[in-house]
This record gives C-alpha cells, sequence and structure tokens, in this order.
C-alpha cells in the first residue's frame, strides 16, 4: 500500500515529496491572502454618539430639535442617506453603531440658528454640547 496526497483533485504518491510539497505550498499561497485580508480589514468599528443641545446664553435645554447626521466621503461631500434624531425633554439624543469616519452633524430648532460641523468620529463613545444661538436681526431694504 502506498501513500498519497490528493491535490487538486489528482492523488500524488508521498514518494514524490517534492510534488506533494509543492501542492501544499501553492494551496497554502492562494488561501493566505484571503486570511491575511480579513485580519486587516478586521470588524467594522462603530461609536456610540450622544448630543446635548443647549440654549447659548442660559444653557437651557433645546428639546424637539432635529439632530440631523450624513456620513461624508473621502472628499468632503456628504453621502445622500443619512439618519435624523430628535431630543428629548433634557436636550438629550443617542445613535449607537455609527461607522468611524467623517460625519457631517447639523442640528435645526424652531427659532434658534442653525448649527452645523464636521467631525472626524474615531472613538468607540463620543459626546458633544451644541449651543445653538438666537436668530440673528435682519435688515431689510424694503
Amino acid at each position: 500500500m502506498t501513500r498519497a496526497v490528493a491535490c487538486g483533485g489528482a492523488r500524488l504518491p508521498l514518494g514524490r515529496g517534492l510534488l506533494a510539497r509543492i501542492c501544499l505550498v501553492t494551496a497554502a499561497l492562494l488561501v493566505a491572502p484571503v486570511f491575511v485580508h480579513a485580519a486587516e480589514k478586521g470588524v467594522e468599528q462603530s461609536s456610540d454618539l450622544h448630543f446635548l443641545v443647549i440654549k447659548q446664553g442660559d444653557a437651557k435645554p433645546v428639546r424637539n430639535a432635529s439632530v440631523v447626521l450624513h456620513q461624508l466621503d473621502k472628499g468632503g461631500r456628504q453621502r445622500s442617506d443619512g439618519l435624523e434624531l430628535k431630543t428629548d425633554n433634557q436636550g438629550k439624543a443617542s445613535v449607537d453603531g455609527i461607522a468611524y469616519g467623517k460625519w457631517r452633524v447639523q442640528v435645526i430648532a424652531h427659532g434658534l440658528q442653525t448649527y452645523g460641523e464636521d467631525y472626524d468620529v474615531k472613538q468607540p463613545a463620543m459626546e458633544f454640547t451644541i449651543e445653538l444661538k438666537p436668530p440673528k436681526h435682519q435688515i431689510s431694504i424694503y
């Protein structure tokens, strides 16, 4: 009885050690990039974001404000999909599982100036305190 190694559907006798080794090394080289890519990519990291929206001056919480999140691409352009949160009675809003990267945060509340800023999300949990300013007086020429 002779021992044999299967390689790509063919059975190679162990007596041909060089050919068996070549087959095993070739198989390892074909599979290795898959494992290396999976290890480099890893699990996509995400963050939990917590917002506190207050009025500038008296620091009172702003309830029912819209907190709009848009992920930015590498060129700084916002993607078409977005996420909208509403603040509670304490002016707080939270979201979990936001992917690491650049995000545009906009806060809109009735009777206050709209806020907008780009942030780099790169920590497991981040907290933001956003102060909304009162509207500026408008001057009309009419």
